[in-house]
């Protein structure tokens, strides 16, 4: 390692212990013409939603979500960013993302898609559910009337993407679902590009919008935050079934997925209840699911509890390759050898990781090139459509 990727990473780590993850350019370059993109505060523009259902009085029922808001004239949805809008329910942040940023493939984080490249990523203000630990909870937790906003068409999305070779365009940091509309038509242009569409998501969507989205999704890494129903409602004002029902659909869909857990000490970090969800993971998807386990730092509603200790994320990685899942791995703990991929069958390193420096090993067109086991994942880019 040299000076320069030395102090890279002792930066990175300083940001990870003070709660920090979305760091505009830390990474890597901004996007072409980004310096031509000038952010005004507030709403700039809406659109009509085709999840909804319309109820007496004017009152609509949103179905994006499993939280299906009832929702009256002039009000907003638990997301702060659907309206009615006498009697339609509107988008409001369709075309006008909060932040913009090209980030490595790691940061989302996919282990087993593209590695190492760069991810055009965005979000927009809001968020379905209100993580105490959210690490971007300036964001998500926002109405968009309160953020700045760039006007940025799915056209320009798409243009910006190629012109910063980017070989995939993300959507992340708060979550997805909300943006939902503006999702759907970027990734259908995307595709038409031969452009990754990847999502980072909390996986609280309902099957409709879902299908829409699968329709040219590339890859999915869901959020499976726990493994109890009280966890879900303590910690994130959500529900664990929703979740784990869309990580079947995406299975069956065939859209490739990973997993991140946070570990919260004395929230989540029960080895018996981790083996249970890594059973469910093998059984109900497959052992050759990605799973990744995240340190969690002292953050937004959760300063009072210490960092996880690092003990603990190993016992539960080695908790989880007990139990039959083939690539395990270590988060926000830059250096340590839980961040590489092995091969599961004749134990050869063959992705090595420095925070997001990038070395291929043995590996070559989705093989180990000692043994030759395949290992899934997205290793090329898309063809164009």
């Amino acid at each position: 390692m040299n000076r320069r990727e030395f102090l890279r990473q002792c930066c990175r780590y300083a940001l990870l212990t003070a709660g920090v993850q979305a760091v505009p350019w830390l990474h890597s370059p901004p996007p072409a013409n980004a310096q031509n993109l000038s952010p005004s505060h507030g709403l700039m523009g809406r659109k009509l939603s085709p999840y909804f259902t319309k109820l007496e009085g004017k009152v609509v029922r949103c179905e994006l979500c499993p939280r299906e808001c009832e929702v009256g004239p002039g009000e907003r949805g638990y997301c702060r960013v659907r309206e009615n809008v006498d009697g339609q329910y509107y988008s409001l942040t369709y075309g006008n993302p909060c932040s913009i940023q090209v980030d490595p493939i790691e940061k989302k984080p996919f282990f087993h898609v593209l590695p190492a490249s760069r991810s055009f990523s965005i979000a927009t203000a809001g968020c379905n559910f209100n993580c105490k630990f959210c690490q971007n909870h300036s964001i998500s937790q926002a109405k968009p009337d309160d953020t700045f906003n760039y006007a940025l068409s799915p056209e320009q999305v798409v243009e910006m993407a190629q012109r910063s070779r980017s070989l995939s365009i993300a959507s992340t940091y708060v979550e997805p679902t909300i943006f939902t509309e503006y999702m759907v038509d970027i990734g259908n242009l995307a595709k038409k590009q031969g452009i990754l569409k990847v999502i980072h998501s909390n996986g609280y969507i309902n099957p409709k919008p879902l299908d829409d989205l699968c329709a040219s999704l590339g890859a999915a890494c869901i959020d499976l935050k726990g493994f109890t129903e009280a966890y879900y409602r303590e910690l994130t004002e959500g529900s664990l079934q929703p979740v784990l029902d869309t990580l079947v659909r995406l299975k069956k869909k065939g859209v490739h997925t990973e997993l991140v857990t946070p570990l919260v000490p004395g929230k989540n970090d029960d080895m018996e209840q981790i083996k249970a969800m890594c059973r469910w993971i093998k059984n109900e998807l497959s052992p050759d699911v990605p799973l990744h386990f995240s340190r969690f730092y002292p953050m937004y509603k959760l300063k009072s509890l210490p960092p996880t200790p690092v003990e603990t994320l190993e016992k539960a990685r080695a908790a989880a390759l007990e139990e039959g899942l083939r690539y395990v791995y270590i988060g926000n703990v830059p250096g340590h050898a839980g961040e590489h991929t092995y091969c599961p069958k004749c134990g050869v390193m063959l992705i090595q990781r420095l925070g997001y420096q990038v070395q291929i090993q043995q590996f070559r067109d989705g093989r180990c090139t000692q043994c030759g086991q395949p290992i899934p994942g997205i290793w090329k880019q898309p063809e164009v459509a």
